[in-house]
């Protein structure tokens, strides 16, 4: 994707150095260098609204967690193409190894935790929901839904039964390691696939994102809610399925 279009937009007659970054599977991300600022222009491949992806939840999403001290500052946003731009962090990436230590399970349980005690963001992640749309989505461009699919759906559904209503709390429903930074403090980015939504599925996607076993489960369980209870596991292993499926 050539962004000296949305560059020349953003920036218009301004000079500016363009960098490629690494990793994105739903946008291209650019570093650009003006005028001694850097930034971070995020630009969405097509049809991601197809995977419930809404630009304007995005950029608010982000702007909530900069509010709250765990993300980038958004300094500009483009429609309709939904081009986002964020402050460059100067911030080191975070290794699987170093994220399964206790002292940065509770650094990032810390950070999580101020965004769901956040402000309301728009749009909703119910991933029991998000299934059924994708599988309804996939139909509908003639892919043959598998057997194994419907046995997952009705897992799904058991799960939302057994647990009942759960409190919804701003999530960033993508915890990838890669979506990790550290510039002294634990920053989180991307958040295209943030809503309201269910925090153990937040909780169980970091797990399942960086490895967690049953010992770095509990010392997030412990990080996050001061202790660890059972029932608190229990809803923990139940949306690591779901942050699977």
């Amino acid at each position: 994707m050539d962004p000296s279009e949305a560059v020349e937009r953003l920036w218009p007659g301004r000079p500016a150095r363009v960098t490629a970054l690494s990793g994105g599977i739903t946008n291209h991300n650019f570093r650009v260098d003006v005028e001694g600022e850097s930034f971070v222009l995020r630009m969405g491949v097509a049809e991601t609204d197809l995977l419930g992806i809404d630009r304007r939840t995005e950029r608010e999403a982000n702007h909530r967690a900069f509010e709250v001290g765990i993300a980038p500052h958004v300094v500009g946003f483009a429609e309709p193409e939904g081009w986002l731009v964020t402050r460059f962090i100067h911030g080191r990436p975070i290794s699987l190894e170093e994220m399964s230590t206790p002292r940065t399970i509770h650094r990032v349980a810390s950070a999580v935790r101020r965004f769901h005690e956040a402000a309301p963001i728009p749009g909703t992640f119910d991933s029991h929901a998000v299934v059924v749309d994708y599988g309804r989505e996939a139909e509908a461009h003639g892919v043959t839904i598998p057997d194994a699919y419907v046995r997952a759906l009705e897992m799904s559904e058991g799960i939302r039964a057994a647990r009942g209503p759960q409190p919804s709390v701003p999530c960033h429903n993508d915890l990838l390691n890669a979506n990790f930074l550290d510039d002294g403090a634990i920053k989180i980015v991307d958040w295209e696939y943030a809503g309201m939504g269910d925090r153990f599925f937040d909780l169980a996607n970091l797990s399942v994102n960086n490895e967690f076993g049953p010992g770095e489960d509990r010392e997030l369980m412990s990080a996050y809610f001061g202790t660890v209870r059972d029932e608190d596991l229990a809803s923990l292993q139940q949306m690591k399925f779901m942050s699977d499926f």
